[in-house]
């Protein structure tokens, strides 16, 4: 009857056979039908995964053990995980081939990203750890830029460099160039864990509790160079906070971990410890929560392996939809996944009541631009503005130039879509900056533009369902011209409901949406639009408004909310947030509404 199968349903039969078998032999148990006397025969047993992709292959196995299928990607990555595809993405690029199928997922473990049919080119996406790179690094992105690519670079919102328009000749080029300058693309797509953030200002910030550095980097080799790391169902995002003057959102990740002060009187050691912080992430509405475990500063990348190892474990890999961290933990409960990372660990997870925490400094709302005071004496980090993330090539080797000769030779990236240059002496202060202006860029905006954060948008990338960079820009052209705001705003403009800008998390949040024209079904660019949205402790997630606004009538409209706002708001210090919180829906929508004429 086999014969009668379809090849999807002779895969599926294949998998779950080998599924049941691989359980059962994991279990010690003989297979299904196995022998039963002494000279019986019976067919060879599966073996027992083994290696560095075991614990994902008996996940696997586990899941089709249940009667559940795998989902495409999952049988993708068993047949042949993208680490292996390398010889096979150097003779693509010999033929000037971009990948087809499972292979469009595979060439992302190495970063190429396929971005067609939106563009018949790559996104090459970077690890960058805590966003810090050397000038030399910057220039030479800026050559590679030139000479395979389109002549810019994006900053996302991961404190990360991307570069696009990428040929499919040239893809290997540009990773191998990559390497030669220190850098890689190794695991930034697919399902791995991404580029890990921490305080852009670690190690020069007056108020942080620690230097996150040295451990957004240990995370970083560890990841790189642990095979079984890149067996996970779904993206995995983790961030070190050292409570400086510039906000890591930690708490948007799967693991934030968060530099806090132990008091003394508590039965635990005082001092600067990690707290722990897990499932955040904000596309699917919901912050990294409070553990009440904290972990000593040495132990971060042992902590956050054995979580990771658990999300292998107990991802869901039949819906990709529900294959994230935070799903795991819903399931589970924080006590059950903890005890979990306990056994992974060999030992007890230290907690700590809530008492014996101090209280962390905040970080500022603009400290990611203009002139700010490190804690060495006469030295300055100077933030400057990028619009939405995005430099030319030129402007790339004058930012390095301007690192190498006036500032301590590195450069910062920031989650807020820029870059800082630190080191720049007081004296030099006023060259840096004129130096700036001559390429373009300043290092002071208005309040909308400081905080203006967009993502790649369907000019680049095929889920987005408008142009965000170009409508990010409308918006801000508009409004500058048209209102004074006197108090910092985060506008957050994202494609689709991946997230990548974060809506939820903005003070005013637009999700792209397609907005009907015709009853033929005509459709054009347009925003879900949400308010009230923020971070840190002042984190919530934003409500929706307004439902498919023509992208083009969003400009005067986010005019209007901010003038609605600074003339009705209950005082001159009461935030854009704090305005919208106190409003119920309707009321918001009331008074935002565009007046008839």
């Amino acid at each position: 009857m086999s014969a009668d199968f379809t090849v999807e349903q002779k895969n599926y039969l294949g998998g779950f056979v080998s599924g049941i078998a691989a359980l059962r032999s994991s279990r010690g148990l003989p297979p299904i039908g196995g022998a039963k006397g002494p000279h019986a025969t019976s067919p060879t047993p599966m073996p027992e995964p083994a290696g560095p992709d075991a614990a994902s292959h008996r996940a696997m196995a586990r899941v089709e053990a249940a009667g559940k299928k795998l989902a495409d990607a999952e049988r993708a990555k068993r047949e042949e995980l993208g680490l292996d595809s390398y010889p096979r993405m150097v003779k693509a690029a010999r033929e000037g081939v971009f990948p087809k199928g499972d292979d469009v997922l595979r060439w992302r473990y190495h970063g190429l990203f396929f971005v067609g049919p939106t563009q018949q080119s790559y996104m090459v996406r970077l690890r960058i750890p805590n966003g810090i790179l050397t000038h030399w690094q910057l220039a030479g992105m800026a050559d590679i830029a030139e000479a395979h690519a389109g002549p810019y670079a994006h900053v996302t919102t991961r404190a990360n460099l991307q570069i696009r328009e990428v040929p499919a000749s040239d893809g290997i080029a540009v990773l191998e160039k990559l390497v030669g300058l220190g850098l890689t693309c190794k695991g930034t797509g697919a399902d791995n864990i991404r580029n890990v953030t921490g305080t852009p200002t670690a190690g020069i910030d007056p108020q942080e509790l620690i230097d996150t550095r040295p451990y957004a980097l240990e995370w970083h080799h560890h990841i790189l160079n642990e095979r079984a790391m890149y067996g996970l169902p779904r993206k995995f995002n983790v961030a070190f906070d050292g409570a400086g003057l510039i906000a890591a959102l930690e708490d948007t990740n799967d693991i934030g971990l968060q530099a806090v002060e132990v008091t003394e009187g508590h039965g635990v050691a005082p001092g600067v410890w990690f707290r722990l912080a897990l499932g955040g992430i904000t596309g699917h509405k919901d912050f990294a929560r409070d553990t009440g475990v904290i972990v000593p500063l040495q132990d971060a990348t042992r902590v956050a392996d054995a979580i990771v190892r658990v999300f292998i474990d107990r991802g869901d890999r039949s819906n990709r939809n529900k294959a994230r961290l935070k799903y795991v933990l819903d399931e589970l409960g924080f006590d059950a996944f903890l005890a979990e990372v306990e056994a992974k660990l060999g030992a007890p997870l230290t907690r700590a009541p809530a008492g014996a925490i101090a209280a962390r400094p905040d970080a500022g709302r603009q400290t990611h631009i203009g002139v700010h005071r490190q804690k060495q004496a006469g030295l300055n980090w100077i933030g400057i503005v990028l619009p939405v993330g995005r430099m030319n090539v030129d402007q790339m080797r004058g930012i390095a130039r301007i690192a190498r000769d006036l500032g301590d030779g590195e450069l910062r990236l920031t989650v807020w879509q820029n870059l800082l240059i630190p080191g720049v002496k007081d004296m030099d202060v006023p060259l840096a900056v004129a130096a700036l202006e001559a390429l373009g860029i300043g290092i002071s905006a208005s309040a909308v533009r400081a905080g203006l954060v967009a993502c790649t948008g369907s000019e680049g990338c095929k889920f987005a369902a408008a142009p965000t960079k170009r409508n990010a820009e409308e918006i801000a052209a508009w409004c500058d011209g048209r209102i004074r705001v006197d108090q910092p705003v985060n506008i957050h403009l994202t494609g689709c409901h991946h997230s990548c800008a974060q809506h939820y998390i903005g003070d005013i949040g637009l999700l792209g949406a397609r907005v009907s024209v015709s009853d033929e079904g005509d459709t054009v660019d347009g925003y879900n639009v949400l308010v009230g949205g923020g971070f840190g402790p002042d984190a919530a997630i934003g409500r929706e408004v307004f439902a498919k606004v023509k992208a083009e009538d969003m400009p005067p409209l986010i005019e209007r909310m901010l003038g609605v706002w600074i003339e009705r708001r209950a005082s001159a210090d009461e935030s854009f947030a704090q305005f919208s919180r106190r409003h119920e829906v309707a009321e918001l929508a009331a008074m935002f509404r565009p007046e008839m004429t």
